[in-house]
């Protein structure tokens, strides 16, 4: 007999020594009943189960491969941007910046040569201007040293002539050449797009009227097949240039006029 209140008072009646608050254990599946079904299912079922599990697993594999592949290279390229930025920034986490290897200086003779082949252009525009008698009656300003603009490319352009040397200067005569060139050019830009700019706007109507009247006397004396119109042409635009640059109109450059009378020579008939 127990003394006091019974031992299974107040407790679960599944309680027992050393369980207390426990379940009792729960019996999984019965080992001899899985061994008799596995002897009890044909072998032909269990084939064909295997077949068809592996037909799944090669589906899902097949479709994911894309997906997995797509993924891959999405990382790989995630990576050489965030490898990429942090050189950028100045190396990886943790890493100090490699510093810049300082430019080696131009050569001052390679300098030199340069400007000196850019003053070669330039002449060349300069001159091609001054000996076409159209491109002088389309921008008059630019023969026209009274215009600023084109009085400063005269003088810049004459600063760097004069600077000119056919071997490497010694001392600061090359850097000088070289700024001199940088400034005619500048000067030549700024003179051009002025003249474009005034055209024939400076000249009265009928000034405006002769040198349209020359322009054309030109183009047929430079286009016509006819040798006496051509000779013709010539001299009225000769004559006509004449007076335009005798009144001051239009100063035409020596070159120009030595173009006209040699191709009013060649218009000869032989």
């Amino acid at each position: 007999m127990y003394r006091g209140r019974p031992p299974h008072w107040g407790r679960p009646p599944h309680w027992h020594a050393g369980n207390w608050g426990h379940h009792p254990r729960r019996r999984g599946p019965n080992p001899a009943l899985l061994l008799v079904l596995v002897f009890l299912i044909p072998p032909a079922v269990v084939a064909a189960l295997t077949v068809t599990m592996l037909g799944i697993a090669a589906v899902i594999f097949t479709g994911a491969a894309p997906f997995l592949i797509a993924g891959g290279i999405a990382l790989a390229v995630n990576r050489s941007n965030r490898r990429r930025a942090a050189l950028r920034r100045g190396g990886a986490p943790g890493t100090a910046p490699i510093p810049a290897r300082p430019a080696a200086p131009p050569r001052p003779d390679l300098v030199w040569a340069h400007a000196r082949q850019r003053f070669f252009t330039l002449r060349g525009e300069y001159a091609a201007y001054e000996c076409d008698t159209m491109e002088v009656l389309r921008l008059p300003a630019l023969a026209d040293v009274s215009v600023p603009s084109t009085a400063r490319f005269v003088d810049a352009f004459a600063e760097a002539q004069a600077l000119e040397t056919d071997a490497f200067p010694p001392g600061q005569h090359a850097a000088q050449f070289v700024a001199a060139v940088d400034k005619a050019e500048r000067a030549w830009r700024a003179a051009r797009d002025a003249a474009d700019r005034i055209r024939l706007s400076n000249l009265s109507p009928a000034e405006r009227a002769t040198v349209e009247r020359v322009i054309k006397l030109l183009t047929t004396a430079r286009d016509s097949d006819n040798d006496p119109e051509r000779l013709a042409a010539y001299a009225r635009a000769r004559s006509e240039l004449a007076k335009l640059d005798q009144a001051g109109v239009i100063p035409i450059p020596r070159p120009a006029k030595a173009a006209l009378d040699a191709a009013a020579q060649t218009a000869l008939p032989a």
